[in-house]
């Protein structure tokens, strides 16, 4: 080693040694004893065995924050460290859909992809140990229900036993001394049979408010639509009964154009009412046969059980033109919100290998309908119409 790599080595922050950079000490050949005469094997330290995996690691990282153009900061460097290790499998495949798609990564966009799901997941657990609890509040009803139904019976037939020993009581006073200690019995089954009843009402209070929680777990509070997770549960409930009952099966996404103009200059309450607007005519076309959800942000998602992609398209055609011929107001200060609209991609459910494929076809219909100029909706692997109406 020579004195120019010892400065410079010398001159490395207590980070970049930390990080598997090294330092004077690293300069000798990996598996090479300085003490050891010269071709003398050794075995590999831990240090200098984890040494290359930790620079590839890092190389990783860093590679990814310069591929997507992120600042060095703590928290970019957590979500690198997660993407490239596997630790955020969703969050690295929205990451490589958005690349693809030509989107830049941002560091508000992952956070917020962050933050749904991590409220996803909130709402997964939440909806499990609801569960749980409601099965136990179940178990725990069917056992109250037995108990205080043995022990009615119980209380009737020492009712009779001691009406028998009193007539005979005269006896003896053994006879009269077991009269009243089943009279005692009785009177503490009784007690124990009020108490059970009570429980059992306490038992089915708590699952009328567990049937409300759930449904409020499932509930967008904003638009009063099903949010996210129904929509993930009802796709694959509605997937599956179509398949068995030989139905169709339509998914679409929709998204309102150019929302954060919205709300940049009319400011989020406002663009809270665009929403609640735009929520309320798609779910004028709900019925037993569609479903409409919010899947977050300024995007609904809608799912049409036996309807062709065609017949599907023209109810979320009209949907679109109804919205798109309305001239919105901003009550809080009278300006025109100007037109609103949006666009959509609808995609046949059964018309690719599983549920993600069809999701995505969808997806990719929408992002096609907002790069051909918005205010549409395509059919997956639909060409866009340039004569077609743009927003």
């Amino acid at each position: 080693m020579n004195e120019q790599t010892l400065d410079e080595n010398a001159r490395k922050p207590r980070w970049w040694q930390w990080f598997g950079g090294g330092s004077a000490e690293d300069a000798d050949e990996p598996g090479m004893d300085p003490a050891a005469p010269p071709g003398a094997p050794r075995e590999l330290t831990a240090r200098e065995v984890w040494l290359p995996a930790k620079r590839r690691m890092i190389s990783k990282i860093a590679d990814f924050l310069i591929d997507h153009d992120l600042e060095i900061l703590p928290a970019t460097m957590t979500i690198a460290y997660e993407c490239v290790t596997g630790g955020a499998p969703r969050l690295a495949q929205l990451i490589l859909e958005r690349t693809e798609k030509g989107l830049p990564i941002t560091l508000s966009w992952i956070e917020e992809q962050r933050g749904e799901s991590t409220q996803d997941k909130n709402g997964e657990a939440l909806a499990t140990l609801m569960s749980r609890l409601e099965d136990s509040l179940d178990e725990f009803s069917r056992t109250t229900t037995g108990a205080r139904t043995a022990t009615s019976e119980y209380s009737s037939a020492l009712k009779q036993h001691v009406d028998e020993l009193e007539g005979v009581g005269r006896a003896g006073m053994v006879i009269t001394e077991l009269a009243a200690l089943t009279r005692a019995m009785m009177e503490r089954s009784l007690a124990i049979e009020t108490e059970l009843a009570c429980s059992e009402r306490r038992a089915q209070t708590l699952q009328t408010a567990l049937e409300e929680t759930r449904r409020q777990a499932d509930m967008d509070h904003l638009t009063g639509l099903p949010n996210r997770r129904a929509f993930e549960h009802m796709l694959e409930r509605e997937m599956r009964d179509a398949q068995d009952a030989g139905e169709s099966l339509c998914v679409a996404f929709v998204d309102i154009d150019h929302f954060k103009r919205v709300n940049d200059t009319h400011g989020h309450p406002a663009g809270d009412r665009v929403l609640k607007f735009v929520g309320e005519t798609l779910n004028r076309i709900a019925d037993a046969r569609c479903f409409v959800a919010r899947h977050g942000g300024e995007e609904f998602a809608v799912l049409w059980r036996n309807h062709t992609v065609d017949k599907a398209w023209k109810k979320l055609n009209a949907a679109r033109e109804e919205i798109a011929e309305r001239r919105l107001v901003n009550r809080a200060n009278d300006s025109p919100f100007g037109k609103i609209t949006f666009s959509g991609g609808i995609a046949d459910a059964f018309a690719y290998p599983d549920k993600s494929a069809a999701l995505k076809a969808a997806d990719e219909a929408l992002y096609a309908a907002k790069q051909s100029g918005r205010n549409r909706i395509l059919r997956a692997g639909e060409s866009p119409d340039p004569h077609a109406e743009a927003a």
